[in-house]
């Protein structure tokens, strides 16, 4: 069977992607570009046609992680409430936070910001900011189609957030170990969503 076009460019980059994330989790930022390329069965060439550089190559796999979060949010047209969307949304940051693995990559970005200044902005703009720039969007949306009172989205974005990650996050950061299995993200995140919705409900008018 032939491959559609644009195929085996999106094969070549999954597979790096893939590849990068296990290396650098293993061995760091210092991790050299040829073992990723080993382990992804490509050329080190072919990675930098790809990406450029090292950095370009983690902020990809930073907008891959957020392209997964944020989805959700975009499900309007789905039918999405915003209780389903938010409960995703907050589920899906709070995972994050309780993978061991995606943890680990955040601690490098941590330890390597000082040496790598431009990348550790790089993570954060495509990361943190992103999310919470496309929340922000989501509750202006919802907020001009009259379904909730949000004046400030920006602010009430990273107030959400907040209740979702809670300590977990810090827990995470500082390598304190965490069982997931006794975290119900889901429980807790549509408890947050309805939490939050409730603090922004639209008040009813009031009787003349």
């Amino acid at each position: 069977m032939p491959r559609l076009v644009g195929q085996i460019d999106l094969t070549k980059s999954e597979a790096i992607l893939d590849a990068a994330l296990a290396v650098l989790s293993e061995r760091g930022l210092a991790a050299p570009i040829e073992e990723i390329a080993r382990r992804a069965c490509v050329s080190k060439q072919t990675i930098y046609n790809h990406y450029g550089s090292k950095a370009d190559l983690i902020r990809a796999l930073v907008d891959r992680r957020m392209d997964t979060i944020v989805a959700q949010l975009d499900s309007e047209a789905a039918g999405s409430t915003a209780q389903q969307a938010l409960t995703a949304f907050g589920r899906s940051i709070l995972e994050a936070v309780l993978s061991p693995g995606a943890m680990a990559m955040v601690r490098l970005y941590v330890q390597g910001a000082s040496e790598m200044p431009d990348l550790a902005r790089a993570v954060f703009e495509a990361g943190p900011r992103t999310s919470r720039a496309r929340l922000a969007a989501f509750l202006a949306r919802e907020h001009d189609q009259g379904r909730l009172d949000v004046p400030d989205p920006a602010l009430a974005a990273e107030f959400f957030a907040g209740m979702v990650l809670g300590s977990h996050q810090m827990a995470g950061l500082l390598g304190v170990p965490t069982d997931p299995a006794s975290i119900d993200a889901e429980a807790v995140a549509a408890e947050a969503a309805r939490r939050f919705l409730r603090a922004y409900e639209v008040s009813p008018p009031r009787p003349r």
